[in-house]
């Protein structure tokens, strides 16, 4: 297959790298004057959970190609769309005109209706995914991070079309489980939470790496995480159909913040997960603590935790710090 990674962020390098090394045909779609800039190799850090339960470090200096045009005509079979989700109306809108026959897998978080938020890209040719890895650059330009075994792929109240299944299987030839989440909207939406929860303490901290082995913090990005779960509701979500993903809020937090707390100790894939993500100044994490609180707000939903970390996300203006 030939696949084209749209930007050369953390998840698009390190799933382009394992797609790549499974056979795949990938380059990077990059703004006109990057490739010179990130030059014709990415040094990589990571750890590899795919085939032993502890993670295999991969340390190596990949070469990549990138391009900086992309033409109505191109003949790229896959498109993956790895952005964060507050950029994803523009990605979306210099895509549409540009899809050819390719699919797009939109592949992160969303807190708006999903067609909604693809804009005019044809929804026939969209696949819907959600990466299971992460990490960062560092100020030497390597990526560390880890990639968990699985991928999430998921579908909007239908069987998955032809070209979403041959999506799942580019996956599966780069030794990734695939698992189906049929509510997909639902998920992303209960992951969003999920994340503004935990992104609200890190933030708290000075950043997400903060919350690595520190089981207070953790606790409270639990409790942060369960004050959202009624926004959930008054958006219209069956939390009956999302238990499992909703556990780690309902059970004591006693004790889901000691197994994260674990788990951000002694488990190299989980805690490169939360160390790489060390940038004080990184924007994801806000715009998803404001945009969930911006819906709290409409909706008058409590979120007391959430709100009482504001200071750390709200965009300086006239009467801000």
């Amino acid at each position: 297959m030939k696949i084209l990674m749209f930007g050369r962020g953390v998840i698009a390098t390190i799933y382009g790298w394992a797609l790549q090394k499974a056979g795949h045909d990938v380059e990077f779609y990059v703004r006109p004057g990057r490739a010179a800039t990130y030059g014709d190799a990415v040094d990589l850090d990571l750890f590899d959970g795919r085939r032993r339960v502890w993670g295999q470090r991969v340390t190596e200096k990949w070469p990549v190609r990138y391009r900086e045009t992309l033409e109505p005509g191109h003949d790229f079979d896959l498109i993956v769309l790895s952005v964060p989700h507050h950029r994803l109306t523009e990605a979306t809108a210099f895509l549409t005109p540009r899809v050819a026959q390719a699919t797009v897998l939109v592949f992160g978080n969303l807190w708006t209706e999903p067609a909604a938020a693809i804009g005019a890209l044809p929804l026939d040719r969209v696949a819907w995914g959600f990466p299971q890895a992460g990490g960062g650059f560092d100020a030497d330009g390597v990526l560390r991070g880890g990639l968990l075994p699985s991928v999430v792929f998921g579908t909007l109240g239908r069987p998955p079309a032809d070209r979403e299944l041959a999506v799942r299987q580019a996956f599966r030839e780069a030794g990734l489980r695939i698992k189906e989440r049929p509510d997909f909207r639902g998920w992303l939406w209960v992951h969003f939470v999920s994340d503004a929860g935990m992104f609200s303490q890190g933030l708290r901290r000075g950043s997400l790496s903060e919350l690595a082995g520190a089981r207070k913090d953790l606790r409270e990005a639990l409790l942060a995480g369960r004050e959202l779960l009624p926004l959930l509701r008054a958006r219209g979500l069956d939390l009956r159909r999302h238990r499992g993903g909703l556990l780690p809020f309902r059970a004591p937090t006693w004790l889901t913040a000691a197994a994260l707390a674990w788990l951000t100790t002694h488990v190299p894939a989980a805690r490169m997960g939360l160390t790489a993500h060390d940038d004080p100044d990184a924007e994801e994490p806000r715009e998803v603590c404001r945009d969930t609180l911006a819906e709290a707000r409409r909706l008058g939903i409590s979120v007391p935790r959430l709100e009482a970390a504001e200071p750390h996300f709200a965009r300086e203006g006239p009467g801000r710090a």
